[in-house]
């Protein structure tokens, strides 16, 4: 059995660790457009990589995700936030968890989770094609070809998984769609804030260990700490509203009133 996968970042890898771990046999490859794979893990967790959440049930867990917390439940019951704990473990990278739940390497740095999951890659002879962008898919009898490749027979697959997230260009998602997929338009999610004209510019750098954060005329509210950039602001509370608010933020074309609760 021959599978793509099309995306190189921490879903396309785990997609096929996954993979190879149910069908040793099968030929898994990675395809990946930019020059290097897992990029965003690289920077996650402002460069030390929050890997997981530390919540002990999967039920406080799925409280966490904004959208489709019922379908995670089920998939969460089979490897949970504990499971990825502890396949880090497994292959000597050791982790630690912060009191807000997050989850880092003890190395605190993400290049430690990216040469674990290289390696890994490497154990189970899952192959790596980068600067190897796909523009469509396309049926061939029973198997799928990968068109933005070469177009021999090397690269019909009998499966291929698609896992590059919300960027994708509109050309990609309609074929996707001509093969029968709903599609649901994208939008941006946890995203930090630019203020105009920030106010708070003199204070950059400066970082609020807990604030209670609030979008006027909605529900959205979100507890954390709270980065001052030079744009506006950063930092788990508000990122969190980001998350949860990404659809009502987009509908407003992201112009809103915040209110800080700084004490």
């Amino acid at each position: 059995m021959k599978v793509a996968i099309i995306g190189g970042g921490a879903a396309g890898f785990f997609a096929a660790f996954s993979i190879k771990n149910h069908h040793p046999k099968a030929q898994v490859v990675i395809f990946e457009k930019s020059p290097k794979v897992l990029a965003k893990v690289k920077v996650s967790g402002g460069g030390r990589c929050n890997v997981t959440n530390g919540a002990k049930h999967i039920s406080t867990l799925v409280q966490g995700y904004p959208r489709g917390r019922h379908q995670l439940k089920k998939m969460l019951g089979r490897f949970s936030n504990i499971d990825m704990i502890n396949w880090l473990r497994e292959r000597g990278v050791a982790t630690y968890t912060q009191p807000d739940g997050r989850v880092f390497p003890v190395s605190s740095t993400s290049q430690t989770i990216i040469d674990c999951f290289l390696q890994e890659a490497n154990k189970v002879d899952i192959q790596l094609q980068t600067k190897a962008g796909i523009q469509a898919i396309e049926p061939v009898a029973s198997r799928w070809r990968l068109r933005g490749q070469s177009s021999s027979q090397s690269n019909l697959f009998d499966k291929v998984i698609i896992a590059t997230g919300g960027g994708q260009q509109h050309t990609f998602l309609d074929g996707l769609a001509n093969l029968g997929h709903a599609i649901v338009p994208p939008v941006p999610s946890l995203f930090t804030f630019n203020l105009p004209d920030n106010p708070l510019r003199h204070l950059a750098g400066v970082s609020v260990p807990l604030v209670e954060t609030a979008i006027q005329g909605s529900k959205l509210k979100a507890s954390g700490s709270l980065l001052v950039t030079h744009q506006g602001i950063s930092g788990p509370a508000v990122l969190k509203l980001s998350a949860f608010g990404a659809r009502w933020m987009h509908a407003q074309n992201y112009h809103f009133t915040l209110r800080i609760h700084w004490l």
